[in-house]
């Protein structure tokens, strides 16, 4: 089918990217998978298993972690780029699960060669550190991982002596001598952390995860590829190219809420070197933002309501994590944050996302700037301290009681929640082009349609 989220202009050059504007969880699952239908390859960038991304198709929910969003529209080409940290049994897992649903992911699939593979070490790491920190400076030092070994896999990333990627998953000779050679470094590191965090540790055999991960590059081999030429090469057909972002602005490691933060580039930024494209070539890129704010894990949150509106955001929007399940912290819109990402993504538009959980609230509030003792600023600040201590300036509007799911445009929807959507594009300075009511493809509002 055609999507509705077409480009606007012939005159923009016919790349995309979406990406988050939050703390994660906005909703780009279901905007990559419209804009899929006008795209010939979509390409996820960041970030690993971390990442899960929900599609509603019919009465069907598709949880994503790995694979690109456009795997459920037939004809596309999905690449996982060289800067996506790669878990092999859950890859593998996801290609199963996506077949016994009844979707074809063949060649189809495209994994890049050069992307790093997480580990169990990288896994162990993760919640060994959260415990050490804990053990050494108390719970409030503590992260808030998922504990996918995502962190851990980039650090080995940066290290570089100590770091696997799927090329080396296809050389069982070579990466026998790998995995021995790290297991024993990694060994002595984790017992040391473990020791801090007063927690038991287990060696782990590089032999025998030599041989588990050797059959794993066996069964993605038909997958790996160049995903760079790939992409150059369809590029240079005159393919349409979508970029899939994992996370959410807030939480890139140079400009987010550091050090509450995931370990990848997760603007438009982080595109250029973890796909392999040189700059200037994305002509459009779709902001994705919640109608109101949510992170999981630790950091501050200065919009966070723990009271009876927190718990209707929750409930309403379903807001418990797509790959842990855990629950998310709710609070209003914080403008501050999403004009500093808007900003560094270089949003040309964005999308408003659950923009029906906010249904049948008397009074809505959005805030505009931050209090940070004496002071008052509308920039989003560095310094952790800052952001833990910022009191929020919130404007108050009027709510909306009706619901406005079954809302098919956007002159459908009560006045009250037109202008919100104005003040959001007012501040930022990006124009709102799309509005969703509802987890379905079909509820999704173009502006002027």
């Amino acid at each position: 089918m055609s999507s509705s989220l077409a480009p606007r202009s012939a005159a923009l050059p016919p790349h995309t990217a979406v990406t988050g504007l939050q703390w994660g969880d906005e909703g780009k699952g279901k905007i990559v998978d419209l804009l899929a239908a006008d795209h010939d390859v979509i390409v996820r960038y960041n970030g690993g298993a971390n990442a899960g991304h929900s599609v509603v198709i019919g009465d069907r929910r598709y949880a994503l972690h790995l694979v690109p969003c456009g795997i459920l529209t037939a004809g596309r080409l999905n690449l996982i780029g060289n800067g996506v940290v790669v878990d092999p049994p859950l890859l593998l897992e996801e290609i199963a699960s996506l077949r016994a649903a009844g979707v074809t992911v063949d060649q189809n699939l495209r994994l890049s060669e050069r992307a790093h593979v997480v580990l169990p070490w990288h896994k162990q790491a993760d919640a060994l550190m959260e415990a050490a920190m804990a053990a050494a400076a108390g719970e409030a030092s503590k992260i808030g991982t998922t504990g996918r070994g995502i962190g851990p896999c980039y650090a080995d990333k940066a290290i570089r002596s100590t770091a696997i990627r799927v090329v080396d998953l296809l050389d069982p000779a070579g990466l026998r001598l790998k995995l021995r050679r790290i297991a024993a470094v990694k060994n002595a590191m984790l017992a040391g952390l473990a020791n801090l965090a007063g927690m038991p540790f287990e060696t782990i055999d590089g032999e025998a995860l030599a041989a588990e991960y050797a059959a794993h590059g066996a069964a993605l081999a038909p997958h790996v590829a160049d995903t760079a030429a790939l992409l150059h090469e369809a590029m240079a057909d005159g393919k349409r190219v979508l970029f899939e972002g994992g996370n959410g602005a807030l939480l890139d490691v140079d400009h987010g809420s550091y050090p509450f933060v995931t370990s990848s580039s997760t603007t438009s930024l982080g595109i250029y070197p973890g796909a392999g494209l040189p700059g200037g070539r994305i002509g459009r890129l779709v902001g994705i933002v919640k109608a109101y704010s949510t992170r999981v894990g630790g950091g501050p949150l200065p919009t966070e309501l723990d009271n009876a509106v927190g718990a209707h955001l929750r409930e309403r929007g379903r807001e418990f994590g797509t790959t842990t399940g855990r629950p998310r912290r709710c609070g209003w819109l914080d403008l501050v944050a999403l004009k500093h990402s808007a900003r560094l993504s270089g949003a040309t538009e964005l999308a408003v996302m659950l923009l029906d959980v906010l249904a049948g609230l008397e009074g809505l509030q959005i805030c505009t700037h931050y209090r940070i003792g004496d002071r008052v600023i509308d920039r989003f600040p560095a310094a952790i301290e800052d952001l833990a201590t910022a009191q929020p300036v919130l404007v108050k509007l009027p709510g909306f009681s009706a619901e406005i799911s079954a809302c098919r445009r956007w002159e459908d929807l009560p006045a009250a929640a037109r202008a919100y959507v104005g003040v959001i594009e007012n501040y930022v300075g990006v124009p709102v082009s799309t509005v969703s009511v509802g987890p379905e493809r079909g509820q999704t509002l173009m502006r002027g349609r």
